[in-house]
């Protein structure tokens, strides 16, 4: 007799909470009780109802500070075109200072004449930043890191990116010690 007690017992408990579950009233329901009432405390406009009412929709909604269309941040609109940078024997490599914003889409093409074998390396840099992809005679490369680029003839390189350290940074010629054989940006 024990034992049959024990089986009822444990059935009617693995049984309530499927009771529980049929019970409860639907978000839906739940969302039109809450929009039919009127508020009780004056308040006009409260955020926090429909955060609640996301969250019981099972949708988490992140805000932004920019509103940047349905391509996002990577949309041809948003990206800047940065003065290339040169490589070439004894020609500096920028003509000036980059100053980046963090979150900004930029491309920068890297134009090498041919003169010398030459490489731009800079981890720093890379670190600082989200590669999209480096172009190179219409190939696109979608790294996951970088280190430098290395040109061994004359040709260009692309590189579109989004800026997210802030801080100063330099690409150089690997073994020169010249401020014209590096190009610095300053991520703000």
């Amino acid at each position: 007799m024990t034992r049959f007690l024990t089986i009822l017992l444990i059935m009617a408990g693995l049984a309530a909470p499927a009771v529980a579950q049929e019970e409860t009233p639907k978000p839906d329901d739940a969302a039109a009780a809450e929009a039919a009432a009127p508020e009780a405390d004056g308040d006009e406009d409260d955020d926090d109802d429909e955060e609640e009412a996301a969250a019981e929709e099972g949708v988490h909604e992140a805000g932004s500070k920019f509103d940047f269309g349905f391509s996002g941040i990577m949309a041809r609109d948003n990206r800047t075109d940065l003065a290339p940078l040169t490589l070439g024997a004894g020609k500096p490599v920028a003509t000036a200072e980059y100053k980046l914003k963090s979150g900004g889409f930029y491309r920068i093409a890297i134009n090498a004449d041919g003169s010398q074998e030459l490489a731009l390396s800079g981890g720093d840099f890379f670190r600082a930043i989200w590669i999209n992809e480096v172009v190179i005679n219409d190939i696109e490369i979608r790294p996951m890191g970088v280190h430098s680029l290395e040109f061994d003839d004359a040709g260009t390189a692309t590189i579109s990116f989004i800026a997210i350290v802030p801080g100063r940074y330099t690409l150089s010629v690997p073994g020169s010690h010249g401020e014209t054989q590096q190009a610095v940006f300053n991520i703000q």
